[in-house]
C-alpha cells in the first residue's frame, strides 16, 4: 500500500477553494501531469459524480476513471478510481485556519502484480508532484481577482 498526503493553506475562502478544487475539471489548470478530465455524469456534484482522467505518470499516458464515494460541501471531497493501472482511493479535506482554508490531499494507491517492485519509485513521484502541484494552486488561486 502507498499512502501520501500533503497540506498546503490557501488564503482564500474556504467555499471558493472547496468550489472550484472539488470539480476535478479544474485539475489540469494546476497539476502538471494531469492533461485531461471529463465529468461524465449529470448534474451537480455529489456522491456518484464521476470523472475521465487522462495522466502522463513515469512517462506513461494513462487513462482511467473515478467516482466520489464521499462529498461535503465546504469540508471533504474522496473519490476512488473504478478504472486504471491500480486502485486508488484519494481525498481533499478542507479546513477553516487563520489564513484562509487548508487542504489536505490523501492518496492511498493499492499496486498489484509487477507495479508493486515500483511502489518505492511511484510514491516518491507522487509526494514531488503533490507538493509541487499544490504549490501551483496556491499561486493561482491566492493571484485570482476578487469577485
Amino acid at each position: 500500500m502507498i499512502n501520501v498526503e500533503d497540506s498546503v493553506i490557501i488564503g482564500r475562502p474556504l467555499a471558493e477553494v472547496f468550489a472550484y478544487v472539488a470539480d476535478l475539471s479544474h485539475g489540469p489548470e494546476w497539476q502538471n501531469g494531469l492533461l485531461e478530465v471529463r465529468k461524465t455524469t449529470e448534474g451537480p456534484l455529489g456522491v456518484g459524480t464521476r470523472f475521465t482522467f487522462v495522466r502522463k505518470f513515469l512517462g506513461q499516458k494513462l487513462e482511467a476513471s473515478n467516482e466520489f464515494v464521499e462529498y461535503k460541501p465546504d469540508a471533504i471531497v474522496t473519490f476512488r478510481t473504478s478504472s486504471g493501472p491500480m486502485p486508488v482511493v484519494a481525498s481533499y479535506l478542507f479546513e477553516p485556519a487563520p489564513e484562509g482554508v487548508k487542504v489536505t490531499c490523501k492518496i492511498e494507491m493499492q499496486p498489484e502484480g509487477f507495479s508493486r517492485l515500483a511502489a518505492p519509485l511511484v510514491a516518491a513521484t507522487v509526494r514531488r508532484e503533490m507538493a509541487a502541484e499544490f504549490g501551483f494552486l496556491k499561486d493561482l488561486l491566492e493571484s485570482r481577482e476578487v469577485a
